[in-house]
């Protein structure tokens, strides 16, 4: 399933060009060593580029019927004997298993040679020697494959992480936006309005909660998670202004056990899906819209009855959108937002913080 590896760090055409260049280099030493040594002397120029010629070609399907398993081999170690856990193994396998594929590759690129125009010295100290040349070769192929693999997928990682702060700016950006939005704002400023003129202790009350709910916006908009607690905290402020708003319209009931107020979730989930109920639902003394908190299975559940505004509909929008994209950022899990035929349902993963 991770073939796409050997495609993507090498793709063919680097793949050739580092299989050329050791082809070129490691038959200009053999050739010449051959020559000098007396093992296989050469009659002329002419001879030395048949002999150079061949011996790049077959260099170069022997490299590749190598430089293939090199790499599926280098994903499989990674997989089941990783560096970072098992080196003495790693190294020890690795080693034997790259040796293997030489002599594999070795000896059949010796017999076919040998098909094509046989050896003048005996057979069987060719397959020695062709052996150990092979095996030396695909020695430093593997080193040079792994390096390169090493290198290309830490670029990769540091390109991912950039992507990934840059989409989390922008998702900061967007939820402080949303969170700061003009009709938010202008609304909670015609209930002051309202409180100021009726009752000014629940203005000064309308106020503080009000604050309240920017200044944890500024806090906590580069943080990654926060603890529950804190957004429950945010969560009661929310939920007073609405209710200062809408009287006996907005009912809420929270029942999440304490055991689960230090687990973290990312800072302003609950403002997405209690806005979205709020937004989405009627919300009047005669028709009040219920608002139950709690936790199961390690979930934060947000439910609320439907009673739909004739011009609105429930729909995925960019709040949940981004809630997704943040939870993707510090978990495995996802947020789940649930229609029901009478009830609306939001399920936010808690995460556990790790312990030293």
């Amino acid at each position: 399933m991770k073939a796409y590896r050997i495609s993507s760090p090498f793709p063919i055409r680097k793949l050739l060009f580092l299989m050329l260049a050791l082809a070129v280099g490691v038959q200009l030493i053999v050739v010449s060593y051959n020559h000098f040594t007396g093992f296989y002397p050469l009659s002329g120029w002419a001879h030395f580029g048949i002999r150079l010629g061949r011996g790049i070609l077959l260099s170069l399907i022997a490299g590749s019927l190598m430089a293939f398993p090199d790499l599926w081999l280098i994903q499989w170690l990674n997989r089941w004997v990783p560096w970072n856990a098992r080196v003495p193994e790693r190294l020890l396998l690795q080693l034997l298993l790259t040796v293997v594929v030489a002599l594999l590759v070795g000896f059949a690129a010796t017999f076919t040679a040998n098909a094509l125009h046989p050896y003048q010295n005996p057979l069987s100290k060719v397959l020695l020697y062709n052996a150990l040349i092979f095996s030396v070769v695909n020695i430093v192929l593997m080193a040079i494959l792994e390096g390169m693999l090493s290198f290309w997928e830490n670029r990769a990682a540091q390109e991912r992480a950039q992507a990934l702060e840059q989409e989390l700016s922008q998702i900061r950006f967007e939820v402080l936006k949303h969170q700061i939005n003009p009709h938010f704002m202008f609304n909670s400023l015609n209930v002051l309005s309202g409180l100021i003129e009726q009752d000014k202790a629940k203005a000064q009350d309308f106020i503080d909660e009000f604050s309240m709910i920017y200044r944890y916006v500024l806090e906590t908009i580069e943080q990654p998670v926060v603890a529950l607690k804190e957004e429950l905290r945010f969560a009661h402020s929310y939920l007073s202004l609405q209710q200062m708003r809408y009287g006996e319209g907005v009912r809420v009931e929270m029942a999440v056990p304490a055991e689960y107020l230090e687990q973290l979730m990312p800072p302003l989930s609950m403002q997405v899906v209690l806005e979205n109920a709020i937004k989405h639902n009627i919300a009047n003394a005669s028709q009040p819209l219920h608002i139950e908190v709690s936790v199961e299975d390690g979930q934060l559940v947000v439910r609320n009855n439907l009673q739909p505004k004739v011009s609105n509909t429930y729909s995925a929008g960019l709040g949940q959108r981004n809630l997704a994209k943040r939870y993707q950022m510090v978990s495995a899990e996802r947020p789940a937002f649930i229609m029901g035929s009478d009830r609306y349902e939001a399920r936010l993963p808690l995460i556990k913080m790790e312990t030293g």
